[in-house]
Protein backbone atom coordinates (compact mmCIF):
# COMPACT_ATOMS: atom_id res chain seq x y z
CA UNK A 1 0.00 0.00 0.00
CA UNK A 2 1.37 3.29 -0.90
CA UNK A 3 1.81 6.35 1.47
CA UNK A 4 -1.31 7.89 0.03
CA UNK A 5 -3.45 4.82 0.07
CA UNK A 6 -2.28 4.15 3.97
CA UNK A 7 -3.25 7.96 4.42
CA UNK A 8 -6.54 8.03 2.82
CA UNK A 9 -7.56 4.93 4.61
CA UNK A 10 -6.63 6.29 7.90
CA UNK A 11 -9.10 9.32 7.66
CA UNK A 12 -11.89 6.85 6.09
CA UNK A 13 -11.35 4.91 9.76
CA UNK A 14 -11.89 8.26 11.64
CA UNK A 15 -15.02 9.40 9.90
CA UNK A 16 -17.77 9.44 11.87
CA UNK A 17 -20.75 10.81 10.51
CA UNK A 18 -21.48 10.76 6.50
CA UNK A 19 -23.48 13.36 4.74
CA UNK A 20 -25.00 12.66 0.92
CA UNK A 21 -23.93 15.41 -1.50
CA UNK A 22 -26.53 18.09 -1.87
CA UNK A 23 -28.62 18.05 -4.83
CA UNK A 24 -27.10 21.25 -7.38
CA UNK A 25 -30.44 21.60 -8.56
CA UNK A 26 -31.59 23.35 -5.65
CA UNK A 27 -29.29 25.66 -4.83
CA UNK A 28 -30.42 29.45 -5.60
CA UNK A 29 -27.17 30.63 -7.39
CA UNK A 30 -27.94 34.89 -8.42
CA UNK A 31 -28.85 35.13 -11.72
CA UNK A 32 -28.68 38.77 -12.92
CA UNK A 33 -31.18 40.91 -15.12
CA UNK A 34 -28.57 41.89 -17.23
CA UNK A 35 -25.92 39.47 -17.49
CA UNK A 36 -23.14 41.81 -19.88
CA UNK A 37 -23.41 45.23 -17.90
CA UNK A 38 -22.60 42.81 -14.78
CA UNK A 39 -19.86 41.07 -16.75
CA UNK A 40 -18.39 44.54 -17.63
CA UNK A 41 -18.40 45.74 -13.66
CA UNK A 42 -16.89 42.34 -12.50
CA UNK A 43 -13.90 42.78 -15.09
CA UNK A 44 -13.41 46.29 -14.80
CA UNK A 45 -13.43 45.14 -10.68
CA UNK A 46 -10.64 42.72 -10.94
CA UNK A 47 -8.38 44.64 -13.15
CA UNK A 48 -9.13 44.11 -16.59
CA UNK A 49 -10.39 46.46 -19.76
CA UNK A 50 -13.17 45.99 -21.50
CA UNK A 51 -13.94 47.14 -25.04
CA UNK A 52 -17.04 46.96 -27.24
CA UNK A 53 -15.96 45.97 -30.71
CA UNK A 54 -18.25 47.23 -33.48
CA UNK A 55 -19.67 44.81 -35.62
CA UNK A 56 -17.31 45.62 -38.30
CA UNK A 57 -14.08 46.46 -36.33
CA UNK A 58 -11.32 45.04 -36.78
CA UNK A 59 -9.26 43.44 -33.94
CA UNK A 60 -5.84 44.16 -36.01
CA UNK A 61 -6.81 47.63 -35.84
CA UNK A 62 -7.82 47.20 -32.10
CA UNK A 63 -4.11 45.46 -31.34
CA UNK A 64 -2.48 48.24 -32.79
CA UNK A 65 -4.46 51.09 -31.36
CA UNK A 66 -4.16 49.00 -27.75
CA UNK A 67 -0.24 48.46 -27.37
CA UNK A 68 1.75 50.53 -30.64
CA UNK A 69 4.76 49.56 -28.96
CA UNK A 70 4.18 45.57 -29.43
CA UNK A 71 6.74 43.92 -31.46
CA UNK A 72 5.55 39.69 -30.74
CA UNK A 73 2.27 39.26 -30.76
CA UNK A 74 1.33 35.46 -30.67
CA UNK A 75 -2.33 34.22 -31.48
CA UNK A 76 -3.55 31.07 -34.03
CA UNK A 77 -6.88 33.26 -34.42
CA UNK A 78 -7.38 33.43 -38.51
CA UNK A 79 -9.06 37.07 -38.10
CA UNK A 80 -5.38 37.87 -36.16
CA UNK A 81 -2.97 38.58 -38.90
CA UNK A 82 -0.48 40.91 -37.53
CA UNK A 83 0.68 37.69 -35.43
CA UNK A 84 4.31 37.16 -35.36
CA UNK A 85 4.26 33.80 -33.40
CA UNK A 86 1.75 30.99 -33.76
CA UNK A 87 1.15 29.07 -31.02
CA UNK A 88 0.39 26.07 -33.01
CA UNK A 89 3.59 26.10 -35.10
CA UNK A 90 6.30 26.98 -32.51
CA UNK A 91 8.73 24.12 -31.08
CA UNK A 92 8.36 24.39 -27.67
CA UNK A 93 6.41 26.72 -25.00
CA UNK A 94 9.97 28.47 -25.02
CA UNK A 95 9.50 30.09 -28.13
CA UNK A 96 6.65 31.97 -26.93
CA UNK A 97 8.76 33.66 -24.24
CA UNK A 98 9.00 37.60 -24.53
CA UNK A 99 5.34 37.85 -26.28
CA UNK A 100 4.04 41.26 -25.89
CA UNK A 101 0.44 40.46 -26.61
CA UNK A 102 -1.34 37.13 -26.81
CA UNK A 103 -4.61 37.06 -28.31
CA UNK A 104 -6.91 34.01 -28.03
CA UNK A 105 -10.80 33.08 -27.82
CA UNK A 106 -13.39 32.57 -24.96
CA UNK A 107 -15.86 30.52 -24.94
CA UNK A 108 -18.17 32.13 -22.64
CA UNK A 109 -17.93 34.75 -19.60
CA UNK A 110 -19.61 34.55 -15.87
CA UNK A 111 -21.07 37.75 -14.53
CA UNK A 112 -20.78 37.28 -11.08
CA UNK A 113 -16.82 37.29 -11.14
CA UNK A 114 -15.73 38.45 -14.66
CA UNK A 115 -13.92 35.35 -14.99
CA UNK A 116 -13.73 33.34 -19.08
CA UNK A 117 -13.60 30.29 -19.75
CA UNK A 118 -10.93 29.41 -22.12
CA UNK A 119 -10.83 26.06 -23.44
CA UNK A 120 -7.28 25.21 -24.95
CA UNK A 121 -7.26 25.92 -28.39
CA UNK A 122 -3.57 26.07 -29.51
CA UNK A 123 -0.74 23.38 -29.30
CA UNK A 124 1.08 25.64 -26.68
CA UNK A 125 -1.10 26.71 -23.99
CA UNK A 126 1.71 28.93 -22.49
CA UNK A 127 0.75 31.79 -24.82
CA UNK A 128 -2.30 32.29 -21.95
CA UNK A 129 -0.14 33.01 -19.28
CA UNK A 130 3.56 33.98 -20.67
CA UNK A 131 1.68 36.93 -22.43
CA UNK A 132 2.84 40.40 -20.67
CA UNK A 133 -1.00 41.12 -22.49
CA UNK A 134 -3.66 39.01 -22.92
CA UNK A 135 -6.28 40.25 -25.59
CA UNK A 136 -9.73 37.54 -25.37
CA UNK A 137 -11.98 37.96 -28.25
CA UNK A 138 -15.69 37.37 -26.26
CA UNK A 139 -18.81 37.06 -28.12
CA UNK A 140 -21.37 39.74 -25.90
CA UNK A 141 -24.48 36.47 -26.26
CA UNK A 142 -21.92 33.97 -24.64
CA UNK A 143 -22.58 35.51 -21.12
CA UNK A 144 -23.85 33.64 -18.04
CA UNK A 145 -24.97 34.89 -14.70
CA UNK A 146 -23.84 32.33 -12.07
CA UNK A 147 -20.45 29.49 -12.11
CA UNK A 148 -23.24 27.11 -11.88
CA UNK A 149 -24.58 27.83 -15.27
CA UNK A 150 -20.92 28.21 -16.24
CA UNK A 151 -20.11 24.49 -14.74
CA UNK A 152 -23.00 23.08 -17.04
CA UNK A 153 -21.41 24.50 -20.34
CA UNK A 154 -18.09 23.30 -19.91
CA UNK A 155 -16.61 20.86 -22.58
CA UNK A 156 -13.56 19.64 -23.37
CA UNK A 157 -11.65 19.20 -26.87
CA UNK A 158 -8.70 17.23 -27.60
CA UNK A 159 -6.52 19.07 -25.89
CA UNK A 160 -8.46 17.94 -22.55
CA UNK A 161 -7.31 21.50 -20.92
CA UNK A 162 -9.15 24.74 -19.91
CA UNK A 163 -9.17 27.41 -17.34
CA UNK A 164 -10.96 30.36 -16.24
CA UNK A 165 -9.13 33.41 -16.23
CA UNK A 166 -10.18 36.99 -14.67
CA UNK A 167 -8.29 39.52 -15.04
CA UNK A 168 -4.48 40.39 -15.35
CA UNK A 169 -2.28 38.22 -12.63
CA UNK A 170 -2.27 39.66 -9.55
CA UNK A 171 -0.92 39.14 -5.80
CA UNK A 172 -1.19 40.54 -2.64
CA UNK A 173 0.68 38.09 -0.51
CA UNK A 174 4.46 39.14 0.22
CA UNK A 175 4.76 42.24 2.30
CA UNK A 176 0.38 42.67 1.43
CA UNK A 177 1.94 44.89 -1.80
CA UNK A 178 -0.13 44.28 -5.08
CA UNK A 179 2.13 43.11 -7.62
CA UNK A 180 0.59 43.02 -11.39
CA UNK A 181 1.70 40.37 -13.48
CA UNK A 182 3.02 37.71 -10.72
CA UNK A 183 2.45 34.76 -12.55
CA UNK A 184 0.98 35.89 -15.86
CA UNK A 185 -0.44 38.33 -18.23
CA UNK A 186 -0.36 42.16 -16.42
CA UNK A 187 -3.11 43.33 -18.48
CA UNK A 188 -6.25 41.47 -19.68
CA UNK A 189 -8.38 42.84 -22.22
CA UNK A 190 -11.76 41.36 -23.25
CA UNK A 191 -12.93 42.50 -26.54
CA UNK A 192 -16.78 41.51 -26.90
CA UNK A 193 -17.65 41.34 -30.06
CA UNK A 194 -21.32 40.72 -32.00
CA UNK A 195 -22.37 37.45 -32.77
Amino acid sequence: MSSKEDILKRYRANVHEKYDMPRLDDIKAIVYPDPLTQFIQMSQNVGGKVIEAKKDSDINTIVKELYPEAKQIASNLPEVTIATRNPDTVDSAQALNGTDVGIIRGKFGVAENGCIWIPQQMKEKAVCFISENLIILLKKSEIVSNMHEAYRRIEFNDYGYGSFISGPSKTADIAQVLVMGAQAARSVTVVLTED
